[in-house]
């Protein structure tokens, strides 16, 4: 099998979701005499190339951040400019890879829906979509730290390449639960309250120059 996947971080190759498809594509070249290709969405510029590669496809995975309840500006134009493709015989399976901050996968269940109705409406065979909140971070941490994590990457890649779906039991693993048990809802709340949840967004605002308009409501007048 020959895969070609799509990384649909505005990080590129220094992103999560490119920690994420290293992992999954271990799995799957671990099993048969498998291959893949990667392509980064954020070369903006290259758009006619990307989909020229989904149109050449024989399974295709878009791996994503969820920015805000949606998908990034990257990806969003990348599949407007699929429309074309719509209905063509021959298109590429289609698989998704949902990752994001957001430690509750229910903030991913509704792009993940959409991404399941694009994949009909493109004519492409759904080959499945993992969702995997609480993903921020992870290319900063110690292996220790992800290692059931890449596993569980590792394990639906390489299942994957036998079959051309996801296990559904690995998905389950990777998004365990919709919400925060009642414990961990307690652990934010006094990140909350200590303005611990805070330090990291604040250090990117301060790297950025942009905590000083942190409070700032550009849109408030209309």
């Amino acid at each position: 099998m020959r895969l070609t996947v799509f990384n649909g971080s505005p990080r590129g190759k220094r992103s999560n979701s490119s920690l994420i498809i290293d992992w999954f594509l271990d799995g799957f070249v671990s099993e048969g005499n498998n291959s893949s290709d990667i392509i980064y969405l954020n070369r903006f510029k290259e758009t006619e190339k990307n989909v020229e590669a989904f149109r050449n496809a024989g399974h295709a995975l878009l791996v994503f951040p969820l920015y805000t309840d949606a998908m990034p500006g990257i990806v969003k134009h990348f599949i407007e400019a699929l429309e074309p493709e719509c209905g063509r015989g021959g298109n590429p399976s289609l698989g998704f890879i949902i990752q994001s901050g957001f430690p509750e996968p229910i903030h991913s269940s509704y792009v993940a829906r959409y991404m399941e109705k694009c994949a009909r409406r493109l004519g492409c065979r759904h080959s499945g979509t993992a969702i995997r909140g609480g993903v921020e971070g992870i290319r900063v941490q110690p292996p220790w730290m992800t290692k059931k994590l890449r596993q569980y990457f590792h394990e639906l890649g390489r299942d994957y390449a036998g079959t051309g779906r996801f296990d559904e039991r690995i998905i389950r693993k990777l998004a365990p639960r919709e919400r925060l048990s009642a414990g961990r809802k307690l652990v934010f709340r006094f990140m909350n309250l200590t303005g611990i949840s805070n330090m990291y967004w604040n250090m990117m605002l301060k790297k950025y120059n942009a905590y000083d308009r942190r409070f700032a409501h550009p849109f408030k007048e209309f």
